[in-house]
C-alpha cells in the first residue's frame, strides 16, 4: 500500500467480510492523513460512521504513512470527533 492508494480498495482486500466496506468513499491514504492534519472530519471524508472501520483504517494509515498509531489517533481527537 502506498500513500496514493485507495483506502476502499485496501480495506476491502483486508476485510472482505465487512459488509460496510462497499460504502467507503474513494479516497486515498494521503487524503485521510491530510484531512486529519488539517482538523477535518474523518467520518465525512470516508463516508462511513463506524468505530471498528475507523480503528482499522487508522492502523493501516499509520503503517502507510510511517507514523505511530498514536499520532493518527491524537490528530483525530483534535478534530473534535473523538
Amino acid at each position: 500500500m502506498k500513500a496514493n492508494s485507495s483506502i476502499r480498495d485496501a480495506y476491502m482486500k483486508l476485510y472482505s467480510d465487512d459488509n460496510l466496506s462497499h460504502k467507503l468513499n474513494e479516497v486515498t491514504f494521503e487524503d485521510i492523513f491530510n484531512t486529519l492534519d488539517n482538523y477535518g472530519s474523518f467520518y465525512k471524508l470516508i463516508g462511513v460512521y463506524d468505530s471498528l472501520i475507523r480503528e482499522r483504517i487508522f492502523s493501516m494509515l499509520a503503517v502507510v504513512m510511517d507514523v505511530e498509531y498514536e499520532y493518527i489517533y491524537n490528530q483525530w481527537l483534535e478534530c473534535n470527533e473523538g
